[in-house]
């Protein structure tokens, strides 16, 4: 239902901001916005995907879980669609998107509510068994992972 009610809303705004904005700069100024915006939108994708890439690359070297920067690519993505898609809110989002700092706050958030549901549904549902199986290994070194093995 949340997802019908975005696709609805997204364009009913940008509409609105569309006109209002077009009103008070004009066409030829407001789509010269549109399109700049892309182009900026553009090269901040290019400079932090990199980044974010150099730093995964990083982490799966050293051994460590790269969870966090995936998160990090992911967010930089649907900060990419957002500012290439012509619109002023779509833009705000993205450039919002585009901050270092609130994507940590976003991913802690939603670790935070990933780990809620997951306890909830264990509280909730407390006789079902939790199946699994293990293997002791006694010589495994630190940094020796699945992520960082040659083949």
């Amino acid at each position: 239902m949340w997802l019908f009610l975005v696709l609805v809303a997204v364009p009913i705004i940008e509409i609105g901001l569309f006109i209002e904005i077009g009103g008070m700069l004009g066409t030829w100024l407001t789509l010269a916005i549109v399109v700049i915006t892309a182009f900026i939108g553009a090269s901040l994708i290019r400079v932090q995907g990199r980044s974010t890439l150099i730093a995964l690359q990083n982490s799966v070297n050293q051994g460590t879980n790269p969870a966090f920067f995936m998160a990090h690519g992911a967010l930089i993505l649907v900060a990419g669609v957002l500012l290439l898609t012509p619109g002023f809110f779509t833009d705000a989002i993205g450039l919002l998107l585009m901050v270092p700092p609130l994507r940590d706050l976003i991913i802690k958030w939603g670790t935070a509510r990933a780990q809620a549901k997951i306890y909830a549904s264990a509280a909730n549902n407390p006789g079902a068994p939790i199946e699994g199986e293990f293997e002791v290994v006694d010589d495994a070194k630190k940094g020796d992972s699945d992520w960082t093995k040659q083949p």
